[in-house]
């Protein structure tokens, strides 16, 4: 018996079809990069918002432990960081609270790529392992009153005075002070952290009603 033949046949791609398939593919990848590149941006966003509570709680339990002040309003001899809070220091008021905080990693915001994890608080601690601010001001007055969660603990640290970049030290803002975000970690958009241990996410366009919000005449805070 003669084996049956088969009248079919195997088909290749022939080129038209192949620059076809790799035109779809390449407009499948322009959308969806864009897409997953915005949803990066808004996971760090969160993260950073998660950082800015956790270290919100960790002043309120240290303040607990220290007649309800923040180590900026402590004396060293007692624990704190009131004579070493200014400057260039910023990074030694999450210094004191490593007991409270759960890792180096909380004071890196993770849109940050200027700054790098430390291994721990003691050796490997400095500002350039640390992305938030310190409101040097933060501390409840007497008596206290509806302003002082108003008052700016800690955040972002990414902003311009009048355009221009600010540098590590002590920042003291004015009512007046034309004060934005830069374009750099959430693109003009940033957290900051309340006395209160609220944080708020804040367009580019509030950060000045922020500040006035405080009723403070100058806001002092420490830049790392």
């Amino acid at each position: 018996m003669k084996p049956r033949s088969s009248h079919q046949t195997n088909r290749a791609l022939t080129l038209v079809e192949v620059l076809v398939v790799i035109a779809i593919l390449a407009v499948l990848v322009a959308l969806l990069v864009p897409a997953l590149a915005e949803a990066r941006k808004k996971s760090q966003l969160i993260s950073c918002n998660g950082n800015l509570k956790e270290i919100g709680l960790s002043f309120r339990v240290w303040e607990g432990d220290h007649g309800d002040k923040p180590p900026m309003q402590i004396s060293v001899t007692n624990g704190g960081t009131m004579e070493l809070a200014k400057g260039n220091n910023a990074w030694i008021n999450f210094a004191v609270m490593s007991n409270e905080l759960s890792s180096p990693r909380t004071v890196i915001c993770p849109a940050d790529k200027t700054r790098y994890y430390a291994a721990n608080f003691s050796t490997d601690f400095n500002n350039s392992k640390v992305s938030y601010f310190v409101g040097l001001d933060a501390v409840e007055p007497e008596p206290s009153t509806y302003l002082y969660s108003q008052r700016l603990l800690s955040g972002d640290e990414n902003f311009a005075i009048s355009g221009v970049p600010v540098k590590p030290g002590l920042l003291e803002i004015t009512t007046n002070s034309q004060i934005t975000w830069t374009s750099a970690r959430h693109q003009f958009i940033g957290n900051i952290g309340m006395a209160d241990g609220s944080v708020e996410q804040i367009r580019t366009t509030g950060l000045e009603q922020a500040i006035q919000n405080t009723g403070l005449a100058t806001n002092r805070l420490a830049i790392p």
